[in-house]
């Protein structure tokens, strides 16, 4: 138990001084952040995340290796989703590009703790009832399913109920007044479109967690694996953000490829008591959609033009 505690202080020190290293480094003054300073970023994100799965793999063996990095790429190729999101939104608002990482900052940090209580929740739920698993799965089946005829709307931020009752106590300016989320002006306090953009950002992410968290409860049911994984997911994304916001529009499939996912791992999870797929055949079928949809996108793209682009 002291040492399980010991490995739980460990990373959650390490994740708060790469955030603190972050922001406070290398991230201290807003600035429009480069693709190449993305990739970057997305390279030490992910080698991080190897590092630490090859760390389970000594300390913990081969078994838990496997789970973390089939818990890494579903969180991984499921956050995708989350850019297109995000695209739409800082384009609705017009949100200057040196601002767009403070928000995706804050907004992780929230998403962060957010998780915590979705996995701590999950786990328990499972542990306790067990016929919760079943539930779970069919959420995931359900989702996976809507979002293969799901058509991309546009945002609707005043339609938001978290935005429509922000406002109901605090007013909302209409310039972004440098950056900040809150400015007072005349003596009264107001929030500015920055924060309605963090709000949004954080009311989607919730919405994500409902999908996400699930499909990891269907690879594992170790607290800490779980949790590890969201947590080197999420803090990859706003780097992976900057780096493919410019050629998402290309990946067409990839939504087909992610609802795929997901009803794989609603099936797996709803058959698990009668039939139990091996962890690293799971992986491979994973990596295996994920594949063929960026190939079908590259190979087959809804709009030629942009291959002229």
């Amino acid at each position: 138990m002291i040492i399980d505690s010991f490995v739980w202080i460990c990373f959650l020190g390490f994740v708060l001084v790469m955030l603190a290293v972050d922001l406070g480094v290398f991230h201290r003054k807003s600035h429009e952040v480069k693709i190449k300073e993305a990739l970057i970023w997305s390279a030490v994100w992910i080698s991080l995340a190897l590092i630490f799965n090859y760390g389970i793999y000594i300390f913990m063996g081969k078994e838990k290796a496997v789970e973390f990095l089939t818990a890494y790429v579903i969180e991984k190729s499921l956050s995708i989703d989350n850019l297109f999101v995000f695209i739409m939104l800082f384009s609705y608002f017009n949100v200057d590009r040196k601002y767009q990482h403070k928000i995706l900052f804050w907004g992780i940090l929230g998403a962060l703790v957010m998780r915590a209580i979705f996995i701590f929740a999950g786990v328990a739920l499972i542990s306790k009832f067990h016929w919760i698993i079943y539930v779970f799965g069919a959420i995931l089946i359900y989702t996976g399913i809507k979002m293969l005829f799901h058509k991309d709307d546009e945002i609707q931020p005043d339609k938001n109920p978290l935005v429509r009752l922000f406002k109901k106590f605090l007013p909302v300016t209409e310039e972004t007044h440098g950056g900040k989320f809150f400015v007072k002006l005349k003596g009264q306090r107001f929030a500015t479109p920055l924060f309605v953009v963090l709000l949004i950002v954080e009311f989607t992410d919730l919405i994500f967690a409902v999908d996400s968290i699930p499909a990891v409860l269907s690879i594992t049911n170790d607290t800490f694996i779980i949790f590890t994984s969201n947590v080197f997911a999420i803090l990859g994304l706003r780097a992976l953000y900057f780096a493919l916001a410019g050629i998402t529009k290309y990946f067409y499939y990839l939504k087909y490829g992610l609802s795929a996912i997901l009803v794989f791992v609603g099936i797996k999870m709803t058959f698990v008591d009668f039939y139990k797929i091996p962890i690293v055949y799971s992986l491979m079928v994973i990596c295996g959609i994920l594949l063929v949809s960026v190939l079908l996108s590259v190979a087959f793209p809804k709009n030629k033009d942009l291959i002229n682009n």
